[in-house]
């Protein structure tokens, strides 16, 4: 068994135990979300568990309460306590750079369109964003992004209703397969606002530097 597995199996017993718990199970779950987000561990079979155990109405909300507390955690982390360690990780980055400068601008749009964008990867986000300058209420207000994929996660793992399935491929109802549908159509939008924005900005700041750069400017005739 490798790693991953064991990871999905630990996963697997803990939203076993969270459901034997009843209702401060919540509790637990939320813990138990806040903890793998921080740990870089994919949060979709715990999303899928929580659709599974909760329903979708209570399953959407429990985890994206989760979802956002485990994004701000990670959040204060990056910015706080190992700034230098994620400013290291992300160094070079041709896109986080670009998000770093955009934020500046209008940190709620950027954090809530990258939430929208399935292209922008979730644990490392979090805490690049703690070393940009978007602030705090932003960041939070921005992730109502994660929202549209959460639901479709969470009716998926619903539709499961046994926990012991969850990390098994099952066949999609008309239902799940159009509602992926536009969740994709949704992400690849925000894809390309994201990167549109992210450009029109980058080109300002660039103009802005050459405009401001003495050494550019020629010399009079």
């Amino acid at each position: 068994m490798n790693l991953i597995e064991l990871i999905q199996t630990a996963l697997q017993n803990s939203l076993v135990w969270v459901k034997d718990l009843g209702a401060i199970g919540v509790f637990a779950y939320i813990l138990i979300y806040n903890l793998a987000t921080v740990l870089f561990i994919p949060g979709s079979l715990l999303t899928l568990g929580g659709g599974a155990i909760y329903g979708v109405v209570w399953g959407s909300i429990y985890v994206f309460i989760a979802a956002t507390l485990g994004a701000t955690l990670a959040f204060l982390i990056g910015r706080y306590v190992a700034q230098d360690w994620v400013s290291k990780k992300i160094k070079g980055n041709v896109t986080f750079k670009a998000i770093s400068a955009a934020v500046a601008q209008d940190g709620f749009k950027i954090v809530l369109l990258t939430r929208l964008s399935p292209i922008f990867p979730f644990n490392l986000l979090n805490y690049a964003f703690g070393v940009t300058q978007v602030s705090l209420k932003d960041y939070i207000l921005g992730s109502v992004g994660m929202l549209p994929a959460i639901i479709l996660y969470v009716y998926l793992g619903s539709l499961a209703g046994d926990l012991t399935s969850l990390s098994t491929k099952q066949p999609l109802s008309s239902e799940a397969q159009a509602a992926q549908w536009v969740i994709r159509i949704i992400g690849l939008v925000a894809t390309i606002a994201v990167t549109l924005y992210i450009t029109r900005i980058a080109k300002k700041a660039l103009a802005e530097s050459v405009a401001g750069n003495p050494t550019n400017v020629p010399p009079p005739d």
